[in-house]
């Protein structure tokens, strides 16, 4: 069931943006009444899951959901077709028309999607806020994993800055951005009472990007005092209650949460005995004998989280700020992956990687965020001027408003060709990464 849900939202993901950045193609063109032959919903080589004809246009679906597309009468595009273009232009074809009307035709996709991802951005900010853990409220410091103690990070540490900025919002991803993102070369923490500087080597957000990619460097380090026990759960058979503080395990002293479940794993096969105080007063003795794979089910009490909400003149601005270093942060990574600095080829992914941030649950604000996303970043990359690309189209119809001289179809063409199979080359190497990374 989770893949399906995966699977469901990858393709309205993309049905939302490849259906959208189309139209954007689509209505330019009818405005200017030039003959649109087709608009399809995903690839169809060979054969198409459902079409029909309405008036010039046939409508139809793909099966490869890997794009779409509009054919427009007398223009060279990904369908390569020479017999139209060798007749005497038409009126109602796309050479036919003046350079600054193909233009805005070329122009429209990218229009279409720069605006959907910052409308996206805005409604997000209006209908969910913005949550988060204040720093102040993590109070113990925090944990870290093995990545997070090579770096140099340490339990009970509270973080304080990355490079210049404050560190006012508990976010482990963010200290992970900055080092990937920006290349910081600092946190600066408060270890027992003194502020220490954590050196960040360069090579870090390479070893972040590819070896150590899952690593979460730290989470936050929770008092013993439990504050969830699912009522089914091997917690309550045992007899453990919300509020009660785990004081010992096999006698030895567990300060922190997580103290008690590190061991409660180590000797899970075995008798565990451990100690609880109850109502501040009771210690009460308790044991259980787990299987390997058992555990308790039980929470600690989670630092306090806040909702800023914005009214709609509000998350306007807001909105588009959060849109905008969004794809700011995706420019500085790609020019850090150019330059070496993170490797290209454990970040490079497909379709398969876009279906891995949806995730297998079906979660309406993450589904929007990353939806909103995509249609920044396809915007960006259909602007690259690279023929088969709207971007490439732009750049000869800018070269043609500028000096007058039209290119030959014969020049577009082969461009054209040069430009679709590099695209088609590194999708297969973009897919053919992903399959290595499932076995």
């Amino acid at each position: 069931m989770g893949t399906l849900i995966t699977i469901a939202q990858v393709i309205l993901s993309l049905s939302i943006l490849v259906t959208l950045h189309e139209c954007g193609h689509f209505f330019p063109a009818k405005w200017f009444k030039t003959k649109v032959e087709k608009f399809y919903l995903f690839f169809n080589p060979w054969f198409e899951l459902f079409k029909f004809q309405k008036g010039e246009t046939e409508y139809g679906i793909g099966w490869l959901p890997l794009g779409g597309y509009v054919k427009i009468a007398g223009m060279i595009d990904e369908s390569f077709d020479k017999e139209q273009m060798e007749g005497p232009p038409q009126p109602w074809e796309f050479r036919s028309k003046p350079a600054w009307q193909r233009l805005i035709i070329m122009i429209g996709g990218v229009t279409v999607n720069f605006i959907l991802g910052f409308f996206l951005f805005i409604m997000i900010t209006w209908v969910w806020g913005e949550s988060y853990t204040p720093t102040q409220n993590v109070s113990n410091g925090i944990v870290v994993d093995s990545m997070g103690y090579e770096i140099g990070l340490r339990d009970g540490d509270k973080i304080l800055k990355l490079g210049e900025n404050s560190f006012d919002r508990f976010n482990p991803g963010a200290v992970k951005r900055e080092i990937i993102v920006n290349g910081i070369n600092t946190i600066i923490v408060e270890r027992n009472g003194s502020q220490v500087k954590v050196p960040v080597d360069i090579s870090l957000a390479k070893t972040l990007t590819s070896t150590a990619k899952g690593a979460s460097l730290f989470t936050a380090r929770y008092s013993n005092e439990l504050g969830a026990v699912r009522a089914d759960s091997l917690g309550a058979q045992v007899g453990l209650q919300v509020g009660d503080r785990l004081l010992s395990i096999n006698g030895k002293p567990t300060p922190y949460f997580e103290d008690f479940r590190k061991d409660f794993m180590a000797n899970r096969g075995t008798r565990i005995n451990f100690e609880v105080l109850r109502n501040g007063s009771d210690t009460i003795a308790l044991s259980v004998n787990p299987n390997k794979n058992q555990t308790l089910n039980i929470n600690p009490i989670f630092p306090e989280s806040k909702v800023d909400y914005f009214s709609l003149g509000e998350s306007i601005p807001k909105g588009l700020s959060n849109g905008w270093n969004a794809l700011a942060d995706q420019g500085k990574a790609f020019g850090r992956m150019f330059k070496g600095e993170i490797s290209a080829k454990d970040n490079l992914g497909s379709i398969i990687t876009i279906g891995k941030e949806f995730g297998t649950t079906w979660d309406w604000r993450r589904f929007w965020s990353l939806t909103a996303m995509l249609s920044l970043i396809l915007a960006v990359i259909n602007l690259l001027p690279i023929p088969a690309l709207d971007g490439g189209h732009v750049i000869f119809l800018l070269f043609e408003w500028i000096t007058g001289i039209k290119p030959s179809d014969k020049v577009i063409e082969y461009s054209t060709l040069v430009g679709f199979f590099l695209l088609m080359g590194l999708m297969i190497f973009a897919l053919g990464l992903d399959i290595s990374r499932l076995f």
